[in-house]
This record gives C-alpha cells, sequence and structure tokens, in this order.
C-alpha cells in the first residue's frame, strides 16, 4: 500500500481543467484539513468523514454511517504518528482512497475495507480484531489487499502478493476495487519518489493494474491511470499532446455546436435524452493523433447521449443515421453484445455540417454508470435480491469473467514466482475477449457430445481451446472442425465459432514444439512446455501438427493395433522394427515415417519406448546436437517390407481442376488407402497435397510414388522429411 507524497506538479491537472470528470480533489483537500483535526465526532459522524459519507448518501441514500464512523476512528488511532512522504498524516491516504471508492458509487461494506485497507498491514491492528468488530467479509476484503512481507518472501514478496489478491478477487471482486483505487491515490502522489522508483510502479501500474481494471469495467479509474502512468513513462509524448490539447482548447469546439444540433434533432423526436461532449483524456488523444497522424477539433472528444430505456438508444441511433451522414465503418453494438467487463453501449460516427466526423456513444444511464464505474457500480453483487437466498457456499461471477477463471486455473499450476509474473503480464496484455461453442467429436465418428461456451482472449487458436476444456488431456488432440469444416490446429478463432475437436484415442500422444507457436493462453503454453521438458524427443509430433487440415479418425479406429499418433489400424511397429533395447516398446515416429528398407534410427523417449526415424530425418540431427545417446534398430527379415505400414507423402503441382480426384484415384489403383489428406491454398499457381497413407506392403511405395507422378499437373512427389528439407532451401 505505502501510500507517497503529494505531488504539486500532478500531470492529470490539465486533463481536470478541460472538465474530464475527475474524483473531486477539492474533497480531498478537505479531508487532509479535518485529518489534522483529529477524531472528534459531530453529530456521531468525524469531521473528516463529512465529506465522504455527503458522497456516498448521494448514491445510497439509506446508507448505515455508524459502520463507516468506527472504521475510520480505528484506521485514524492505529495510524496516528504516522506520516507519508509528504508530511501529511497517513490517515489522509485510506480516506482518499475511500473517497474515490465512494464517488464510483461503492456501497459501505467497500467503503468500510478501503478505510481499514493499511491498518493490518502497517499497524498493530490484526484480522481476527477486524474481524470482531466488522464481520467476516470486511476481514475477508482487508486481508485480500494486505501485501505479503518482503522478511518473509524476498523478492518474490510483489508477485505472490499480486496471486493472494487474484485468489481473493476470484471469490469477492471488490477486493480488486480497492486495490484499484489504493493505487491511484498513489500514483497522484508518486512525485516524491526517485524516478527510477517512479518508473518501477508506473510500469507495475501498465502492465497489471491498468488491464485489471479494463477487464473489471472500471473505466474512471483506467483512464486517470493511463494518464499518470504516460506522464512518468513517456513524458516528451505526454507533454506533446499536453500542448496539443491546450492549443485546441482555445479554439471553438466543433463538438460543441454539433452537441446542440443534435438535442434539437432528439428535442423534436420527441425522445427524452441527455446530449453531452465527452473530453479524452491524454492517451486517448495520442493514440488517436497516431492512427490520424493529424488532429482536428472533433478529435479531442466524442459525443455522449444518455437516455432511459433500451429502445430509447435505438431510436436515438435511428435519428441521427436519418439526420446525419453516418460513418458506416465506425457502427458497434455492444448493448446486444455487451464486452466481457459488462460495458454496453451504442458506438457511430455521423459527420456535422462542415464535415467534421464526430464518434458518439449512445447508453442508458445505468449503462453510463456501468461503463464509468464497472463492478463497483454493481454495489454489493453477492447480495441476496428480492428476498432469494444466496446460493449456499456458492458466489455468483457478476462480471461473467472467463479471463479470471483462467488466471485462476493456471496459477495454481504456476508454483515458479517468475514463471507465474510472467505469464500474468502476457494475459493481461490480451485485452479483448471472444466467445467459442464447444463440443466434443469422439474418435469413433458418432456425433459430437457435450458443449458448452468457452471464453478465450482475441487471437486464440484451436490449441488454446483444447487446453481451455480439456487441461492436459489435450495433449491428445490431433485435429478440429470450426463451424463444421476440418482446420488445424493452428487456426485463430473468432468470436461466436464452433468448434468441435478431435482426440487421438492412444493417451502417449503429445505436443509438438510448434504447438507453442500457435499458443496464446498461459494456461496452454505451461502445459505444452511441461510435456516437452519430459524426456521424449525434440521434433515429435502428433498427426494433427502437420500443415493443413486433417481428416476426422475413421469410425474402425476402435479396432486393435493403430499406433501412438491415431493412424489407420496397421501391423504394430514391433511387428517391423527390432530395437537393441529389451523389452522397449518401439514406434514408427510420426513426423518422417519410415517404411522398409529405409535407413533408420531410433531413440528412447517418455515411458521407455522407442520411436524409430529414417537416418535422414531432421529431428535426428537435433537429438544428436544435444547429446542424445541413439538406439540401434533394424527391420525385421532384413529390410523386406512383408507388412503393412503408414507413410506421407506430399505432392507438389500444378493447380488445375480435378486434381484431387485424380490424385486419389492413383493412390486406390496401387492399393493404398488414404489415413488422411491436406490441400494447402494455392500460391503462385502451385498447390501441395498432403497424403497419409496405409501401404499393404511397404515395397509398393517406389510403384506408388511413380503412380503419383504420372498424374497430370504433378512435378515432384516426396516423402515427408525430405519434402521438410527441401523447402527449408528454398528462397
Amino acid at each position: 500500500m505505502s501510500a507517497e507524497a503529494t505531488n504539486p506538479g500532478n500531470p492529470g491537472a490539465a486533463g481536470r481543467k478541460r472538465g474530464r470528470r475527475r474524483l473531486e480533489l477539492r474533497g480531498l483537500r478537505r479531508i487532509g484539513r479535518a485529518a489534522l483535526l483529529g477524531p472528534a465526532p459531530r453529530d456521531g459522524l468525524p469531521h473528516a468523514m463529512e465529506h465522504v459519507a455527503k458522497v456516498h448518501r448521494g448514491h445510497h441514500p439509506d446508507a448505515d454511517l455508524d459502520i463507516l464512523a468506527r472504521a475510520y476512528l480505528l484506521a485514524e488511532s492505529s495510524h496516528r504518528g504516522q506520516l507519508r512522504k509528504s508530511g501529511e498524516p497517513y490517515i489522509t491516504h485510506p480516506l482518499a482512497v475511500t473517497l474515490i471508492l465512494a464517488e464510483l458509487g461503492a456501497e459501505t461494506t467497500t467503503l468500510t475495507a478501503s478505510l481499514l485497507h493499511d491498518t493490518v498491514e502497517d499497524t498493530e491492528v490484526t484480522l481476527d480484531q477486524v474481524r470482531e468488530l466488522f464481520g467476516a467479509e470486511v476481514c475477508y476484503l482487508v486481508d485480500g489487499v494486505t501485501k505479503l512481507e518482503k522478511v518473509d518472501y524476498g523478492a518474490a514478496a510483489e508477485p505472490e502478493t499480486f496471486r493472494k489478491m487474484l485468489v481473493a478477487t476470484g471469490n469477492d471482486v471488490r477486493v480488486m476495487s480497492i486495490k484499484l483505487a489504493d493505487r491511484l491515490h498513489n500514483m497522484r502522489t508518486l512525485g516524491v519518489m526517485r524516478p527510477e522508483k517512479q518508473a518501477r510502479i508506473a510500469k507495475v501500474t501498465r502492465d497489471v493494474l491498468i488491464p485489471l481494471a479494463e477487464r473489471l469495467g472500471v473505466q474512471a479509474l483506467k483512464a486517470e491511470l493511463e494518464d499518470l502512468v504516460f506522464a512518468i513513462l513517456h513524458p516528451e509524448e505526454y507533454a506533446t499532446t499536453r500542448a496539443l490539447v491546450m492549443e485546441y482548447t482555445a479554439r471553438p469546439d466543433p463538438l460543441t455546436a454539433l452537441a446542440r444540433r443534435v438535442r434539437t434533432v432528439l428535442d423534436e423526436a420527441g425522445i427524452d435524452a441527455e446530449v453531452l461532449v465527452r473530453p479524452r483524456h491524454f492517451v486517448s488523444v495520442h493514440r488517436v493523433r497516431l492512427a490520424r497522424r493529424e488532429l482536428t477539433g472533433a478529435d479531442l472528444g466524442r459525443l455522449l447521449v444518455l437516455v432511459a430505456e433500451d429502445a430509447d438508444c435505438y431510436a436515438v441511433l435511428g435519428e441521427l443515421h436519418t439526420c446525419f451522414t453516418p460513418v458506416v465503418s465506425e457502427f458497434k453494438d455492444f448493448i446486444a453484445a455487451p464486452k466481457f467487463n459488462l460495458y454496453q453501449s451504442l458506438h457511430t460516427a455521423v459527420t456535422g455540417p462542415s464535415g467534421e466526423i464526430a464518434e458518439t456513444l449512445i447508453r442508458t444511464h445505468q449503462m453510463h454508470r456501468v461503463a464509468e464505474a464497472g463492478v463497483i457500480a454493481l454495489g454489493n453483487p453477492y447480495a441476496p435480491t428480492d428476498g432469494a437466498d444466496a446460493p449456499e457456499g456458492e458466489r455468483a461471477d457478476p462480471t461473467r469473467p472467463g479471463w479470471l477463471s483462467r488466471l485462476l486455473e493456471w496459477q495454481r499450476t504456476t508454483p515458479d514466482p517468475d514463471t507465474f509474473w510472467t505469464s500474468l503480464r502476457d494475459d493481461l496484455a490480451q485485452d479483448r475477449e471472444i466467445t467459442v461453442f464447444c463440443a466434443d467429436a469422439p474418435s469413433d465418428g458418432s456425433p459430437p457430445v457435450g458443449g458448452g461456451a468457452i471464453g478465450l482472449p482475441a487471437g486464440a487458436s484451436c490449441v488454446d481451446a483444447a487446453y481451455e476444456r480439456h487441461g492436459e488431456v489435450a495433449h491428445c488432440c490431433i485435429g478440429a472442425r470450426v463451424n463444421g469444416r476440418l482446420a488445424t490446429l493452428s487456426t485463430v478463432l473468432h468470436d461466436g465459432d464452433s468448434l468441435q475437436l478431435l482426440m487421438a484415442p492412444d493417451s502417449a500422444a503429445g505436443p509438438s514444439p510448434e504447438w507453442l507457436d500457435h499458443a496464446r493462453t498461459p494456461a496452454a503454453r505451461l502445459a505444452i512446455a511441461r510435456w516437452l521438458a519430459g524426456p521424449q524427443e525434440p521434433g515429435a509430433r502428433p498427426a494433427s501438427a502437420g500443415e493443413g487440415p486433417v481428416t476426422e479418425p475413421p469410425a474402425d479406429r476402435r479396432a486393435a493395433g493403430h499406433d501412438r499418433c491415431g493412424a489407420d489400424p496397421v501391423a504394430p511397429a514391433s511387428v517391423l522394427v527390432v530395437a537393441d533395447l529389451p523389452g522397449a516398446a518401439v514406434r514408427l515416429a510420426g513426423c518422417c515415417t519410415p517404411v522398409p528398407p529405409d535407413t533408420v534410427t531410433g531413440f528412447a523417449v517418455r515411458g521407455g519406448t522407442v520411436t524409430v526415424h529414417r537416418a535422414l530425418c531432421p529431428a535426428v540431427a537435433r537429438m544428436a546436437a544435444t547429446g542424445r545417446q541413439p538406439v540401434g534398430v533394424r527391420w525385421r527379415g532384413a529390410g523386406q517390407g512383408g507388412h503393412g505400414c503408414r507413410v506421407t507423402l506430399l505432392a507438389e503441382a500444378f493447380s488445375r481442376p480435378h486434381l484431387l480426384a485424380d490424385l486419389t484415384e492413383a493412390i486406390a489403383s496401387q492399393g493404398a488407402a488414404v489415413v488422411s489428406a491436406a490441400v494447402e491454398p494455392p500460391h503462385e499457381q502451385r498447390v501441395r497435397h498432403t497424403y497419409t497413407l496405409h501401404l499393404p506392403n511397404a515395397a509398393g511405395l517406389p510403384s506408388l510414388m511413380r503412380a503419383m507422378r504420372q498424374v497430370p499437373g504433378v512435378f515432384d512427389v516426396l516423402r515427408a522429411g525430405r519434402a521438410r528439407q527441401a523447402a527449408a532451401l528454398r528462397p
């Protein structure tokens, strides 16, 4: 918590002069003066609490102020004699944090905990005393925001403190509300700190606290935190942006004139609406300047239209698009499809009479309160409503935060503080969420089962969805159907996609290193990294890791004899290959699919299995470079291919109609069965087909490749390993 001294040169002051909604500084100064007068009550309320009480009653007229008065008296007496670095009484900090939350409409329990949020950390007050005096709920909130001691945790104190707060937030989102208000006041008063410490605190605020404010929907805190961080970490850009804002402030505001015209249009339509000009904060202005290179007066703010009912929002939209020229590409409906942080609003842009483009937000008054204060505007989100009893042992999550569930899940499996801290920042950097509707596609060909919506960060792939739905069982995923079409695991998902994950029947399958390139969520990346850190061979890859879509596993795969990558039933590898490691199971590598009479070598992998590679496979060179010792292997019968086998071939051809049908016919004429097939999109009139085939006899491979090369348009047919080497040599 460690609140710092007041900064007279607070960079947010200019923004407040521009008329942006800011938490009242006059109230904070009044608190400071009242704190110097001591706790003497007047009409049962301490002097310092008068302004907080007035603001709180504005949002909650029936609030019980007695508990707030008692919390203040305990906090004031506990912190008495402690000073901030500015020389102010320390009690001014918890009072300021409480005022910030009161302005946003927080309920009484949250304000009580905010008054006491530093007592357990910085004074002799204990959690047991807080519980006895104020109840278990206040005690939980205070405990949630109390830092862990550096003497106990050393360098891990900060990440472990945030881990503790996240876990507490998972049960009560008000914990993070108090933390955000606490950080805002500390950022406002950071000026007396050394520049390097200012930068360190600002970076943590940027990387962790601001994304959390966004995800909890507390835009009022997020906007001011962004400006304060902007001023510390980018002083030159901040100064330039501030100068531009000041320059335009002296000019006539085109948005003011347009707001009057919009107000007239809505009055004539009989729509009761409040039309305001909402100035942008400095960071928003800076982003607009970078995007548009040149600013106009209309770029410094947006129109805000507030109405009573949801239906009125659409009525306003219709009038605006009728009476003004809309910019169609700027329309977004976050009422029908709210953001993951509860945000609801209609976004549009209209062109004014002078050609200026005004971005416009349309929302109800309730939507506006939630847009500004997020979860804080919900009051006590866990209190029973309409006389109904709250579910015993369970609290409904008012924010529906799939992101929070993901954080809580992977933090449990990430004991290392550094890994947790890095993963937390990476996850919070993904500031948009999508919803995917997922059902499992069984490997036996039966219809999809199960189902349900899962939340993922924007840009997530099928790999992320697999680990979100199945945890480490997703190691066995071999492919997917996205919106009914076969797709690779690297496919990026979009909001509203339907997804069926195809799972290998053999639990020995595992992810390839390429999966890390497609995984965005920490849960997926950590699970894959843990598996790859085991004693499996580098470059091993399940059947699904190849390029292009895969076919679904056939229904007869339930029969015995399928290999570890989920191929069609073939003769077991132990029938084909002998390994110089007694008792070891043997499998043929999926990356190069060796067949007799290829020269082969083996490597021991997870579980004592020996994986057999072609001697020229790139994976062999990688493993030899890491010092892995090969295991001697040889084909049974002196290399005679008398058993069925699987092989992957790549046919490179000029794109033409019916090519796929002709190649499939050539394959069938040689007695081979198609296990899976993939076709890459044409590039410069060339196309690549990838086939995994089951041959009844490995001796037939040369004639099969000759038959495929004779198909018109095909200029080469290669084994999988050689194809990768050839591709690597191409410019």
